[in-house]
Order: C-alpha cells, then sequence, then structure tokens
C-alpha cells in the first residue's frame, strides 16, 4: 500500500496533540484530525475555566475575610459578566498554544472534521482517504450522565455548557462530589451561590479519607450543604428545579451534573473494524495498543485514568514508539492528581488504604501537619497535613491536604520512581495544572537539543520508511 501520511491521529486534545507534535518534530508525516475545539476539554470546558473561576472565587473569599494580618479590605463585590471574562479570556491566552496554526507551523496537517477508520491502516475524512501505517485514537470523554426519572425533561449543566452561564445561581444543585463536584461547590459558594452537593457514597472516593474530612469541614464552614444519597427523581417548575434524593427534596435555580465522564469512542467505526472495547473505553495493553494492529488509543477515549497529565504522558510515548520503534510502556506506580479546592487535596502512588490492601500491615505512615510547618504558620494557612506511605524506607505514595499541596507532589514523584536526574524529571507526569510544570518544562528543554537533534531525526525517518514499505 502507498501511504498518504506516517501517522493519523483523531482528536486535538491534551493526548492527541502531544503524540502529533511529538512524531511531526521527529520529522514524520502527520494528519491531526479534529472535529471540534482544538485543545479538547482541558482547555475549552475542564480545567483552564475551571481553575480560572476558582480563581475568581478565591479573590472573593480573601475580601470576605475583611480583616486579617491587620489589613482591612473593602467587602467583595461580584460581577458576573466580569467573572465570565475572566474565565474566557484565560481560554484565550493558552488556545495558541493548542492551536491549528502552531501545530501546522510544527509539521502536521491538520484536517478540521469527522473521522471514520475504515481499517487498520485508512480513514475517511473531508471527502479524503488517509493511509499510514499507524492510527492513534485520541477522541476523548463526555460527561456521564446518571440515571435520574425526568432528568431528559429538565434543564441541565455539565462541564460543556457551566461556563457559558450568563448569571450567577442563586442556589446551585450539584449531584457528584468528585474533583468537580468539590472544585464547583467551593467556587460558586465563594462567589455568591446558595450550593448543595448529592452524593450517595463517598466525596472524593479515590483520595485519602483524612484529607477528604478536612476540606469537607472547610467547605462546610464555608456554607455549602451536603445530602447524602442518591439523586432520584428530578423535576422542573416555574424555572426552580426540584431534586428527590436521600429521602429530601432539595429546591434550586440551576442543576448540575458532576457523575464522571465516559470514553468518546462511539461512531468512529473502531468496532466496525475490530478494535475491542473495555469496561468503560477502548481496550489497550500497557502500550495503549488496540485489538487491531497499527492502531493505539490514549487518553480518555481508552479505558484507564482520565487525567489530562495522564493524556499528556501516554501521547508522548505512543509518539516514542511510533518514531523511534522503543516499546513504551506505562508506569502508574507515582501517577499525581489534585483537586482544586481551597486548601487543595493531593495524592501521588498509594493511598494508605490501597497499600494495605496491597502489602498488609508491612506498611508504616509518617503524618506531618501543616500547624507544625513555620512557613504556613507565618501566613496562617495551618490547615491540613501530608501523609507519607512507606514500606521500609521506600515511598508508595504520599497524600496531601493544604495550601498549594498539588506543589508539593513533585519531590514525591522522584522518591517513588527512584529517578531524580533531569532527563527523569522532564518525563515525570506533573499534576496538572501546577506551577511545578516549569521545572518539567525547563528539565525537558535542557534535553530537547539531543532528543529532536540529527541522529534521532534520522534513525525516526528510516523507521517510517522501512514502517511504509513492509507494513
Amino acid at each position: 500500500m502507498k501511504f498518504t501520511h506516517d501517522v493519523i491521529v483523531i482528536g486535538g486534545g491534551a493526548a492527541g496533540l502531544t503524540a502529533a507534535g511529538g512524531c511531526a518534530l521527529f520529522g514524520l508525516d502527520v494528519a491531526l484530525i479534529e472535529a471540534r475545539k482544538m485543545g479538547g476539554e482541558c482547555l475549552n470546558d475542564g480545567c483552564v475555566p475551571s481553575k480560572a473561576l476558582l480563581a475568581a472565587a478565591k479573590r472573593a473569599a480573601e475580601a470576605r475575610e475583611r480583616t486579617r494580618y491587620g489589613v482591612t479590605l473593602a467587602k467583595p463585590v461580584v460581577e458576573w459578566a466580569g467573572v465570565h471574562r475572566h474565565i474566557h479570556d484565560a481560554i484565550a491566552a493558552i488556545a495558541p498554544h493548542d492551536s491549528e496554526e502552531r501545530f501546522e507551523q510544527i509539521g502536521c496537517e491538520v484536517i478540521r472534521d469527522w473521522a471514520q477508520v475504515t481499517g487498520p491502516q485508512s480513514v475517511e475524512v473531508a471527502w479524503r482517504t488517509l493511509t499510514a501505517p499507524r492510527i492513534v485514537i485520541a477522541t476523548g470523554s463526555e460527561p456521564a450522565l446518571p440515571p435520574v426519572e425526568g432528568l431528559d425533561e429538565v434543564p441541565y449543566l455539565t462541564n460543556e455548557n457551566l461556563f457559558d452561564l450568563e448569571e450567577l445561581p442563586d442556589h446551585l444543585v450539584i449531584v457528584g462530589g468528585g474533583a468537580i463536584g468539590m472544585e464547583m461547590a467551593q467556587a460558586f459558594r465563594r462567589l455568591g451561590s446558595e450550593v448543595t452537593v448529592i452524593e450517595p457514597g463517598s466525596l472524593l472516593a479515590r483520595d485519602d479519607p483524612e484529607s477528604v474530612a478536612v476540606i469537607r469541614e472547610v467547605l462546610e464552614d464555608e456554607g455549602v450543604r451536603f445530602v447524602e444519597g442518591k439523586a432520584e427523581r428530578v423535576e422542573s417548575r416555574g424555572g426552580t428545579i426540584r431534586l428527590f434524593a436521600g429521602g429530601e427534596t432539595i429546591e434550586g435555580s440551576r442543576l448540575l451534573l458532576a457523575t464522571g465522564r465516559k470514553a468518546r469512542c462511539t461512531g468512529f467505526g473502531l468496532e466496525e473494524i475490530g478494535v475491542k472495547m473495555g469496561a468503560n473505553g477502548i481496550a489497550v495493553d500497557a502500550r495503549r495498543r488496540t485489538s487491531v494492529k497499527g492502531i493505539y488509543a490514549i487518553g480518555d477515549c481508552r479505558d484507564g485514568p482520565r487525567l489530562t497529565h495522564v493524556s499528556g504522558y501516554e501521547g508522548s510515548n505512543v509518539a516514542l514508539e511510533i518514531t523511534l520503534g522503543i516499546p513504551t510502556k506505562v508506569d502508574w506506580s507515582a501517577l499525581p492528581w489534585c483537586t482544586y479546592t481551597d486548601p487543595e487535596v493531593a495524592q501521588i502512588g498509594l493511598t494508605e488504604k490501597d497499600a494495605r490492601r496491597k502489602y498488609g500491615d508491612t506498611i508504616r505512615i509518617v503524618k506531618e501537619a501543616f500547624r507544625d510547618n513555620e512557613r504556613a504558620l507565618a501566613e496562617g494557612k495551618d490547615k491540613g497535613h501530608l501523609k507519607l506511605v512507606l514500606k521500609g524506607k521506600k515511598v508508595l505514595g504520599a497524600s496531601m491536604v493544604g495550601k498549594d499541596a498539588g506543589e508539593l507532589l513533585l519531590p514525591f514523584a522522584q522518591a517513588i520512581t527512584g529517578k531524580s536526574s533531569t532527563f527523569a524529571l522532564g518525563s515525570a507526569i506533573i499534576a496538572y495544572p501546577t506551577r511545578s510544570e516549569i521545572s518539567k518544562a525547563a528539565s525537558f528543554s535542557a534535553w530537547e537539543p539531543t532528543v529532536f537533534g540529527a541522529i534521532p531525526k534520522k534513525w525516526a525517518q528510516l523507521v517510517a520508511r522501512l514502517r511504509r514499505r513492509f507494513a
């Protein structure tokens, strides 16, 4: 077969952009296909807008505590139009990093349309047939809606339309106590909304319970109300949302569904050509290979963890495997994540619960409180703690709750993996979005001339020629 490209990437979110950009920088002929907005969920209706909203809410909270440190501030006045503008200014500031123009400059052919995979090496898009020895699926995810009676008859919000609200809700009812639910609960409460969170199970279920207890107490002190129970039925009357959950009737002005995400992997022809599906997404092995030879799946569309930094990590891995022919397996031993409430709840590696399940009573816990840290005391931000999970002297994980906890994860990434060089730091999984990413960026820049130098590029292009000839 005469191929039109060396690799075809379907999806222009964090995973697809990293894979496509990496392959293009090695000199491969790359087709990057995206029918929706460039930058995917993270840029347009996920990480970026939510963190911008949280920043506005934090400013309001600081001013509401009018006298502190001997300084008195004016009472905050929240102008929703200004908050909305700040959110979309943040998106606009970051958008050029993920833009069609930038990836064309890198060397990708960017095609803005829906793709249909028609074979292990062929894709139909924009009335064209593209072919390549390797195809990368990076189609992302979408909100998973809970089975609530009457849901299809009432207006509701998800992260995909939340940041386009034209006015601040009087009472925001949130179904879901995961990261999105908790972040948005605190943000809207601080901006002036009444907020009720409905969750039938544990809040922030994958995090350490001691950390979660701290942030729950903070949110309750700020006025967020929690209802433990399953959302069973919802109705809308005269502009009021009425939700029945946990034996209660909760009335609010807007309803936000924050009950997780599901893979966006149907409608692309994948199952028709034999790509197997897992419990929630495309089934892949440790190298992100699907059941069909030559097709990879990375990021939220495959069965596995859904985090922006995971998508970038998998994109880098697959780019290296495709360009240099080096098998690259994922390693979740130092996987970080963070919920950007105030204080933040952060985790890397195993929680105490997971470690005890795996190693029993051989583990050891070391705990340090922020109230024993002099910087925290000086700033009056002493709520929270750091918990280390150890097996002997080996670090298995770290759980944190406290001011900027996500920024404190980086040393433990190195402790868990045992890698501390600039090369290791440049390829580490760093929680997104954190300022710690600047350390990774600088370390990667130190190695960039070597990684993308003349010899690796020549090798990558030799691998590509051989693959085109013998695929």
